[in-house]
């Protein structure tokens, strides 16, 4: 079966509302962790006048290539091998980057090796979008991100929420600023940095 997360489903038009805006200038957009390939499919039959690039380690490119080949959309690209800190990365630039889920279910070794990529891969003024839960100050945004914070470390101890402020910092070391973070639905944020 095609696989589908209810999470992808509820959450892709809070993210298209926002992301949108930041796209209209956009050519190629590199979404790194495809996961399922909902998102991918959504955003590009939304934004026909951007190429939506995807990637995802090995084990998941069935599924995003299931979801792309129904979509028989012609602005999406089948998923290449990226595993951030062991694949070759592309060689492509690219105007933008989004990534949703992913900071807390990396290590943080591995959450540096992503952002030091994608600093290699965007152009002046490209823009870097995480969609996330995140914490402020080490504190958690509410109860139910605390709970989701234990069950990510229980099973993985290395992973689990990361701090907002760590990001922003792991950011200006790569030629990032923050340029804005939005509340989201399900206690979530979408931070936006701009590469300087």
């Amino acid at each position: 079966m095609k696989p589908f997360s209810q999470a992808c489903e509820n959450n892709k038009i809070p993210i298209l509302n926002e992301i949108s805006s930041h796209l209209v200038a956009c050519d190629d957009v590199l979404e790194i962790g495809s996961g399922t390939g909902q998102h991918a499919v959504f955003f590009a039959e939304n934004l026909p006048a951007l190429r939506w690039h995807t990637s995802d380690r090995i084990e998941n490119h069935a599924g995003i290539t299931q979801w792309i080949e129904e979509s028989e959309l012609p602005n999406i690209e089948f998923p290449i091998e990226l595993n951030v800190v062991s694949d070759a990365w592309p060689t492509v630039i690219f105007d933008g980057i989004f990534t949703a889920n992913t900071c807390h279910i990396m290590h943080w070794h591995e959450v540096v090796a992503m952002v030091e990529g994608v600093n290699r891969l965007l152009s002046a003024g490209g823009i870097l979008m995480i969609y996330g839960p995140f914490n402020y100050s080490n504190d958690y945004t509410s109860d139910s991100n605390r709970r989701f914070d234990d069950i990510l470390k229980e099973r993985d101890p290395r992973s689990g929420l990361r701090n907002f402020e760590d990001l922003e910092s792991l950011s200006k070391n790569n030629s990032f600023s923050i340029f804005k973070d939005v509340a989201m639905p399900a206690n979530n944020r979408l931070l936006i940095f701009k590469k300087i």
